[in-house]
């Protein structure tokens, strides 16, 4: 079964894409009811992608926290779920390369690992959409796909970034914001 929404859910994207744009204009009652109906859908859609089910709430709670985070950067003339999905599938990896790391089992887990996403992602329509990121990924400059890289897969801070790359903190800060837009656009998103 898809974690998307079928037609007659098809409304209830149209919905969370009215809350979204009410919760930027400052709509706290819409800002909570959107928080509220996407909960449960997404972990929905995490359970029958995990080897493990029971992380499927603690990445849930990381995919809030992006979604509060990252609210200002919905686009309300585009589709709501695509935008949540993209969300959820990042939170999921970073999760899995996180937990695999801590163990000491999958220390360089990637996207760019296909036995990785084989072993551990076991929704295969939503592990079929890794070669779409893969590609939108190889197509940006080395430089900017290096930052994003160390930044929103790998987990480090912008400073810790700078240091490595020998760039000031805005630069990392601007390069990554300027790669994201490229992979939304890329990814269309």
């Amino acid at each position: 079964m898809s974690p998307y929404p079928s037609k007659a859910g098809s409304s209830q994207g149209d919905s969370w894409s009215l809350l979204a744009a009410q919760a930027q204009n400052g709509d706290k009652t819409a800002y909570r009811r959107l928080l509220k109906e996407i909960a449960p859908f997404i972990r929905n859609s995490l359970f029958r992608g995990l080897v493990n089910p029971d992380w499927a709430e603690e990445i849930a709670q990381e995919v809030l926290i992006s979604v509060h985070k990252s609210l200002n950067t919905y686009s309300p003339d585009q589709p709501f779920l695509p935008w949540l999905m993209a969300i959820v599938r990042f939170r999921r990896a970073d999760f899995l390369r996180t937990h695999y790391r801590q163990r000491g089992e999958e220390g360089q887990a990637s996207l760019e690992d296909p036995e990785f996403i084989r072993s551990h992602v076991t929704d295969s329509p939503l592990a079929g959409e890794y070669k779409d990121i893969e590609k939108a990924l190889a197509d940006l400059p080395v430089s900017q796909r290096r930052v994003l890289e160390l930044m929103k897969i790998r987990g480090h801070s912008a400073r810790e970034v700078a240091d490595r790359l020998g760039m000031s903190v805005s630069a990392v800060k601007v390069s990554a914001h300027r790669s994201m837009i490229r992979l939304k656009k890329r990814l269309k998103y």
